[in-house]
This record gives C-alpha cells, structure tokens and sequence, in this order.
C-alpha cells in the first residue's frame, strides 16, 4: 500500500524585492525575490507543497515558475478575491507578514475550489515581453527627447534619433500584431480598440491579461491590474484609499493614458467631471475612469459582444 505523502501547505505575500513566507508551524521568513534565492528555498522545503501566491501582474512569476517545475502545486490567488476573505474573517492590519499568514489560511481552507497554475500559452509570454520592450523604448524616447531640448546645434541629430527610435517602435507594434493574429486574438483586440482611447497597444495588453487569468468577475480582473483600492487600517487608525498597485504597471499606464484621451469624449465626459464635482483630484478622477475603461473591456472579451457607447448609463456613478 502506497503511503501518503503530506503536502506543506505555504502562503507567499510578493513585492518587487522581496517575499514574505509563511509556514504553518513555523514564522514568517523573508527571502529576496531573485532566482538564486528563491531556487535556495525551494530546494530547502523537506518534500512536495501547496504554495498560495497572490497574483502581482509580473513580481510573482519567477517564484510561480520555480516552483512549478520543482514539482509542487501552484495556486496564484487573485487579490480581489484575497481581500474579501480577509474582510470576512476581520482582517484589518496590512503588512506583508500578514498577508503571507492570510494567504496560508486561504490555501488550507479553499484550496478544493481553487485551479492550480499552469503556465500560459506562448503567445502571453510574447506579448508580454513586446510590450514591455516597447514600454521601455517609449521611456527612452521621452528622455531622450527632453535631454536634447533646447540645444539647437544638436537639432538635426537629435530629430535623426527620434525618428529611429519611431521606427523601431513601428517594427514592435507589427511583431505585436503578429503574434495577436497567430494566436487568433486579433478581433478580440480590435473590438475593445473601440472604446474611447484604447488604443492598439493598450487593447494587446487587455487582452493578453484577459486570456491569462481565469477571472470570474470585472472586480477579479481589477485586482489582477492592480487598479483596486484598499483602506488600510490599524486599531481605530483608518487610511485614505489607495490603489494596491499589485498588477502589471505598464497595462495601469496605458490604462491611464486612455482615461486622458476617453475624458475629452462625449461617452465618458461627463462621467469624468462627476468624479471631479465629487472632490475627487484630475489624478483620481482619471484613474477611476482607467478603472471603468477596464471593466468595459472586460464585459466586451467575457460576452464576446460589441462596443455601444450609447448605451453608457448616464446616471452611474460607480468605478
């Protein structure tokens, strides 16, 4: 009779630098998010795991991909989803210790609902990195065209460059457009560019996120853009709102940028300023018509249905 082998059971909290783990038995423990470290810790773990990562857009990869091919079972856990079963048990002081803790609890008690990972098709990790590559070139241009401004001797070289670094970006946009069609997610890409603002690279960016998560609601696929809000409290402490900002950082500035080209259009004007009567700053105003500029993407790839802006409900005020 074979015998059975017990699972370690472990909630990884995951930032930029760092991760906080948590053990059942043991304290939480703090590793540095890198290959080497994390390769070190996983070596470490004394058999076969069931390890609860919150999902962060890009931060969270590595651990997730390590840990998959070690053998062990993978569960990425949408923050949407984390914040309310913290707000359920009355959760309330936020630290990366606690929520490791809160990430165990969740893995041990709903771990029969939850899908464990896979990793996704190649055409996520493709468009991923063409769009961050394209990210990074977007911030070269810029600096290089405000380090260059107002020298007027270097006018010619630096409009040579600028027109290089266009031409490479025209060559990423079509290798983008490339990979959308042979994944067949070409049409789901130009029926969200539909939507005031988004534009070609923001909708590859939504629908690439749209096809790597199994996302059950518009809330879900928020959280997983990091485009949630959460009030931090302590005691009778209360903070102001803040954007968790655990997602994908460049799909939140390209979100961003759409809110600032979508406000000046009549479907979204007006949504715009009631945000603003409401007291809200432009920053915050705009980052709540981000947020709604997502979810209306979200419905158009979850129902395969077609863009009405008629159809906006004049009256809503929800984000």
């Amino acid at each position: 009779m074979a015998m059975r082998v017990e699972l370690i059971d472990v909630g990884v909290d995951v930032s930029k630098n760092a991760l906080a783990v948590a053990h059942e038995s043991e304290k939480v423990v703090e590793i540095t998010n890198d290959a080497g470290s994390i390769r070190a810790w996983l070596e470490s773990l004394t058999g076969p795991a069931r390890i609860g990562v919150e999902a962060t857009g890009v931060f969270h990869v590595e651990l997730v991909e390590q840990a998959h091919r070690a053998g062990h079972t993978v569960y990425v856990i949408d923050g949407y989803r984390l914040n309310r079963y913290r707000e359920s048990i009355g959760g309330r002081a936020k630290t990366d210790a606690s929520d490791a803790r809160l990430l165990l609890r969740y893995l041990q008690r709903e771990a029969t609902d939850l899908r464990p990972w896979s990793p996704p098709p190649k055409g996520y990790r493709d468009l991923q990195q063409l769009i961050l590559r394209r990210a990074r070139l977007v911030q070269c241009k810029t600096r290089l065209d405000q380090s260059l401004s107002g020298l007027t001797q270097l006018g010619p070289t630096r409009r040579g460059l600028i027109r290089h670094i266009d031409q490479v970006d025209q060559l990423l946009k079509k290798r983008i457009r490339k990979v959308l069609q042979n994944q067949q997610w070409l049409q789901e890409a130009r029926r969200i560019q539909a939507i005031e603002g988004i534009g070609d690279i923001t909708a590859a960016a939504l629908v690439m996120t749209f096809q790597r998560g199994a996302f059950g609601s518009s809330d879900a696929f928020i959280a997983f853009l990091g485009l949630d809000v959460r009030v931090r409290e302590s005691g009778s402490f209360k903070s102001r709102r803040k954007l968790t900002k655990k997602g994908a950082s460049e799909l939140r500035r390209l979100l961003y940028m759409a809110a600032m080209t979508a406000r000046r259009s009549t479907t979204w004007q007006a949504f715009y300023q009631r945000h603003l009567d409401r007291g809200l700053t432009t920053i915050q105003a705009l980052v709540a018509l981000a947020r709604k500029l997502a979810r209306v993407a979200f419905a158009l790839l979850k129902n395969g249905s077609e863009y009405r802006p008629q159809i906006r409900q004049e009256g809503c005020i929800a984000t």
